[in-house]
């Protein structure tokens, strides 16, 4: 089966924040500054001597302007500053051996500082303006188009947002994590994300899980598109004998008592007994005449049971070859066959009042009847008919000694055609309901209406698909083969090859 796996794509926020910065001439100073804070408690805490941080570019990355006292004073001033300090604690360390109290102390290296300063007052006034922003509309939020002033706000996706702004495009409710997904070029919440992307296994309906890995990987039928963890291939999950689909949790599959499963669809045209499967049978007969292929002899036909089959088809000594699920046989033996006399009954899921009849077939030609397997779809079960009908009309019209590539590749090829004419011939009527009262009086109507349901034609397309990718030799590669040569030389031709030849022709 393919296997496939998805990946998520993870993004990065970026938070970021106008905050303050405090100015490297603070921190140069800074063993000076603790004691002059103490001075000066008037100053503005905030204010670091009116220098704010300006942001340009991507968030946390901040540009400072040159460290410059506020009344723009000169290096040369600055150092005046440094030299005033410095004399004033050296004063002050002379002071300290003569005993002079603290208070005195603070007023000298006061007077020091506002003489070096040329009058300076030692308070340093608020500066109005203390934030300087980009250029109005540099910054626009990718949500709501709004100019980003001052405050948090997020670099994502190549773009600025604000906070409230970036949204999960699935949920709409904010995404606040620092890490989303990305589909195309909308976030989603990882969770949300997983939601709809994360394919979710059609049999328990879990989020199909990754492999040692790391990657999704799951089973998924070729027609169908079914999806299911490769765990369910050995869970003993059921899985209908006719379409191949396998049991979800949802729904429950009808136990036809030999070891098959039928989903509720194929029951709905599901042929029961020997009875209700003659009109089918006829019609496939008419088909073989309407190609001028008329099968004079009058050949019985059976529905049987999955084990009354194989014991049959042991009993061929001769036979032609099988599938490893054998659902029809040409009989050319005289044998004992228990066919299924009376429709069974659907209680609780499995089949009720199975009754049978044992029959003798007696050889009155090469063939001696043609077996079904029970319970199948109308479509595949005339598929099957077609089928073996090709098989006896090929003994009756003397071809013999054919390998099985040639054989049951020429019977593949009429069961395909009649399948093609049922599908593509008929207007669609409404599919009936799931009930098996109704699904018997519906495929009989089916077929007197000459209508198929939308479920019916799909269930033809599938067992056309089924016969044209078929991998076996006798099988497939036959058929591929057979259905060239008809396409290229037509039917008649293509038998009248076979009869002189015992191979296709090319």
């Amino acid at each position: 089966m393919a296997s496939s796996d998805v990946s998520y794509l993870s993004q990065s926020c970026i938070y970021g924040d106008s905050g303050e910065m405090e100015s490297p001439y603070n921190q140069r100073k800074s063993g000076f500054m603790k004691w002059f804070s103490k001075l000066f408690k008037g100053s503005s805490r905030g204010t670091t001597y009116g220098r704010r941080p300006e942001v340009v570019g991507e968030e946390n990355m901040f540009w400072r302007g040159p460290s410059r006292p506020l009344d723009d004073r000169s290096r040369a001033e600055n150092e005046d500053l440094d030299h005033a300090i410095a004399l004033s604690l050296a004063e002050r360390a002379k002071k300290r051996n003569g005993h002079r109290g603290r208070g005195n102390d603070d007023e000298d290296f006061s007077r020091a500082i506002d003489e070096s300063l040329g009058g300076m007052p030692s308070f340093c006034p608020y500066n109005p303006n203390p934030i300087q922003f980009l250029p109005r509309g540099f910054r626009l939020c990718g949500g709501c188009k709004h100019e980003i002033g001052y405050g948090h706000y997020l670099s994502c996706m190549g773009t600025f947002w604000h906070p409230h702004c970036f949204r999960c495009y699935s949920c709409g409710q904010q995404i606040s994590e620092t890490e989303f997904s990305l589909s195309g070029s909308y976030p989603y919440h990882k969770t949300c994300y997983k939601e709809l992307h994360h394919p979710k296994c059609d049999i328990c309906n879990q989020f199909i899980p990754t492999n040692l890995a790391g990657l999704i990987e799951y089973r998924a039928h070729p027609f169908w598109g079914q999806k299911y963890c490769p765990s369910h291939e050995h869970d003993s999950t059921p899985r209908c004998c006719s379409c191949e689909r396998m049991e979800s949790r949802s729904a429950r599959y009808i136990a036809l008592g030999d070891g098959r499963n039928l989903c509720l669809e194929c029951l709905d045209s599901a042929v029961m007994d020997t009875g209700e499967c003659q009109p089918l049978y006829h019609s496939i007969r008419d088909f073989y005449e309407g190609m001028y292929m008329k099968i004079d002899q009058q050949i019985p036909m059976l529905l049987v049971e999955r084990q009354a089959l194989n014991d049959a088809m042991e009993g061929e000594k001769d036979g032609p070859h099988h599938m490893p699920e054998t659902r029809g046989l040409c009989l050319s033996e005289e044998q004992t066959v228990s066919s299924i006399l009376k429709k069974p009954r659907i209680g609780k899921n499995r089949i009720l009042d199975m009754r049978t009849y044992p029959q003798k077939l007696i050889r009155r030609c090469e063939v001696t009847a043609i077996l079904v397997l029970y319970g199948l779809p109308r479509l595949l079960t005339g598929s099957i008919l077609a089928h073996e009908l090709m098989h006896g009309w090929l003994r009756l019209k003397g071809y013999r000694n054919l390998s099985p590539e040639v054989e049951e590749g020429i019977c593949q090829v009429l069961s395909h055609m009649w399948l093609e004419s049922e599908v593509m011939a008929g207007p669609c009527i409404p599919p009936p309901s799931s009930n098996y009262a109704s699904s018997s009086s519906s495929s009989s109507a089916t077929y007197k209406k000459g209508g198929k349901s939308e479920i019916e034609k799909k269930l033809g397309e599938f067992f056309m698909h089924q016969i044209a990718h078929d991998i076996s030799p006798a099988y497939g590669e036959g058929f591929r083969m057979a259905h060239a040569a008809v396409n290229r030389y037509g039917l008649r031709r293509t038998l009248d090859h076979i009869r002189h030849t015992g191979r296709f022709p090319i």
